[in-house]
């Protein structure tokens, strides 16, 4: 029995089809779903994914459902194996990956992994401020880094004055 309580839109992970990217985001843009997916230039000015068939749409669950069931765009989502639902990532965290993504792209953008445990951090001043993740330092400049699902991670350069311990 479906639940008549309102459901608030949350931002869901999923995967597509490699080189579908472009399309599903064209396709989510046209029915007005909120989503991201990062894209970059290459040196020909091609668009290509920073993060290969992964797609980030925020709808309620039903809507999330919806979207794939009909088959208006093909995406399969990820599962949180701990509680068998739809993997979501909070508001908070998705702002913080994407604006450290978008400031970040020409510093390095993603990386596999933060070159080092550093210590929770907040941004205090900049465009990023009020951003929150861990500090890294490497060749003498700072970072803030930020993960989503535990498995991306993205890096932007900040002066160390403005990055203050939590």
């Amino acid at each position: 029995m479906a639940s008549s309580l309102p459901q608030t839109a949350l931002w869901h992970a999923a995967r597509t089809r490699h080189g579908c990217e472009g399309g599903v985001r064209r396709t989510l843009d046209a029915l007005g779903v909120e989503n991201f997916i990062p894209f970059e230039k290459t040196l020909s000015g091609a668009s290509r994914p920073v993060i290969p068939c992964l797609v980030f749409l925020r709808a309620t669950r039903d809507e999330a459902l919806s979207l794939a069931n009909s088959g208006k765009i093909r995406v399969k989502y990820l599962i949180d194996c701990a509680t068998h639902t739809l993997m979501t990532v909070p508001d908070k965290q998705m702002d913080d990956f994407r604006r450290v993504m978008e400031a970040g792209l020409a510093e390095g953008g993603l990386v596999d992994v933060p070159l080092e445990k550093g210590e929770a951090v907040r941004v205090i001043a900049g465009p990023l401020k009020g951003v929150e993740g861990t500090v890294l330092e490497f060749h003498g400049r700072y970072y803030v880094v930020v993960g989503l699902l535990g498995e991306v991670f993205a890096r932007a350069q900040v002066p160390r004055a403005y990055l203050e311990k939590i």
